[in-house]
């Protein structure tokens, strides 16, 4: 077979094959370009309009004005009334309709205590399909956000969360989940723990003492607001629950030593200071806690909590 009769029959359907993918993929991206932000923005006019009806205060979806800076995970978007007083928490699709539920019935229960600011839940709806919280808006920036603009006044700001975290704690709730029964329930679930280590980290808990104090169980800084009345609030309370105080600030320092350790071992300093606790007890609730939200199955934080879940280190 000669070259020009090869280049015919083999090579030239080919070349010619893959300049028309060439031209149909740039073409595809240049239409999908142009329209994706006319999709968008037509999704988010929808969701808008959905809004409207659960917000009693607006009547056209131009009146809301959309929040950027929220940082709760599994949500999708937060919007506001004009007169700033309620907002929309949307979640994700598929999350967890117990979730939504549990997090609304635990903020319900928290948020009459008189000595902590806790936005009131307004209602739970279905938005545009997905689930979402009604509650009071607050103006303001979380105390991440503030920490790290200022660094200079980390110790402040971390003494301020410490003094808030001790004032939830002196606050009673005995209609929420018991921490211990929570707990023993997430420990059960973990299928990497071998039962060797399931049966320690029981026998430990069991050990502990039995408190009824209450428990935020995610306090951390993004989920405390500095509002601009001066005011500290405290939001997500999902996780809520009622137990010993010291398992409740052994996650928190789980928490912050995920992102930065040296925050974390600030808290727990503070912590023990101000309370006159051993922290060698604190740190025995460790490998619990740590065990405990492995349950959420969140891979960026599996070695770390791994680290942590050593029964005999605090003997």
């Amino acid at each position: 077979m000669s070259k020009s009769s090869n280049w015919e029959s083999t090579i030239k359907p080919i070349v010619v094959l893959s300049v028309i993918s060439l031209i149909a993929s740039l073409l595809l991206a240049l239409v999908n370009g142009m329209t994706a932000p006319v999709i968008a923005e037509n999704t988010k006019r929808t969701t808008l309009a959905a809004y409207v009806g659960v917000l009693p205060s607006v009547s056209d979806a131009s009146e809301l004005e959309e929040v950027t800076d929220y940082t709760t995970a599994g949500i999708t978007g937060v919007v506001k009334a004009p007169d700033g007083s309620t907002a929309i928490k949307e979640f994700c699709d598929g999350f967890p309709k117990a979730e939504v539920l549990n997090e609304a019935l635990c903020n319900a229960r928290v948020e009459d205590i008189e000595a902590l600011n806790v936005p009131k839940i307004l209602g739970v709806s279905v938005v545009d399909g997905k689930w979402s919280i009604l509650k009071e808006y607050v103006e303001g920036k979380t105390l991440q956000q503030l920490m790290d603009e200022n660094p200079d006044k980390l110790e402040e700001y971390m003494e301020g969360m410490v003094d808030l975290h001790l004032l939830i704690h002196k606050q009673a709730c005995p209609l929420l989940n018991k921490l211990k029964e929570k707990t023993i329930r997430a420990l059960k679930s973990v299928e990497q723990l071998d039962d060797s280590t399931r049966y320690e980290l029981m026998t430990r808990l069991d050990g502990m003492p039995k408190h009824t104090k209450l428990c935020h169980g995610d306090f951390n800084p993004t989920n405390i607001i500095v509002g601009d009345d001066g005011k500290w609030y405290v939001i997500d309370w999902v996780h809520a629950s009622q137990g010993n105080a010291s398992a409740d600030v052994a996650r928190t320092y789980l928490l912050l030593s995920l992102k930065d350790r040296k925050r974390a071992e600030l808290y727990m300093d503070l912590f023990c200071e101000k309370t006159g606790t051993e922290k060698r007890y604190v740190q025995g609730w460790l490998p619990v806690v740590a065990a405990a939200q492995l349950a959420y199955k969140r891979p960026e934080e599996k070695e770390l909590l791994e680290s942590w879940i050593n029964v005999f280190e605090y003997q």
